[in-house]
């Protein structure tokens, strides 16, 4: 069975990809790992798309229970078929900027102007990359289940709403 997991930047993707990995125990893996060449400082290169489409497929397919984190749109539409639940996350936007400012403090010492620029127009749509309306529209062409978690839930009450998700699918 294979989860994946999409949101706005800051949204808590891998924070639930995470948790899930804990409590159910399918192997966590990030879309960014795959999407991005391993640099110094890090998200500097993208991966060349037929790579990374042909990286993460052999690693799921070697993996029984993975739960995907990031967004995949465009990668391919046998990858994007392929999974078995979507979890789409949304939070407001005040609370996605404040935890985007916290993690990149945390991680990097510094906030890049650049990419808060661009994660805070997720709503408004007008950037390209990731954007609700994309999301809105790539769900509206899946035809696994779609769970939906609107606002700011805790992660033990996402990690329980995926449970009840997932036991609906056995």
């Amino acid at each position: 069975m294979i989860i994946l997991i999409i949101g706005a930047s800051g949204a808590g993707t891998s924070t639930l990809a995470a948790a899930l990995e804990n409590a159910v125990g399918f192997k966590h893996v990030e879309a960014d790992d795959y999407y991005w060449l391993p640099t110094l400082p890090p998200f500097q290169a993208k991966r060349d798309r037929v790579e990374r489409l042909s990286a993460i497929t052999e690693k799921l397919a070697s993996l029984p229970n993975a739960v995907v984190a990031g967004s995949i749109l465009e990668w391919g539409e046998e990858l994007e078929n392929s999974f078995d639940l979507i979890v789409f996350l949304y939070l407001p936007a005040d609370i996605r900027m404040a935890r985007i400012i916290q993690r990149e403090i945390e991680r990097f010492g510094k906030v890049d102007a650049t990419f808060l620029s661009w994660a805070s127009q997720y709503d408004e749509g007008i950037q390209t990359g990731r954007s609700l309306a994309r999301h809105q529209n790539w769900l509206g062409q899946r035809s696994c289940p779609i769970l939906h978690l609107d606002g700011d839930i805790s992660v033990d009450e996402r990690v329980r709403l995926v449970r009840n998700a997932l036991a609906d699918l056995a």
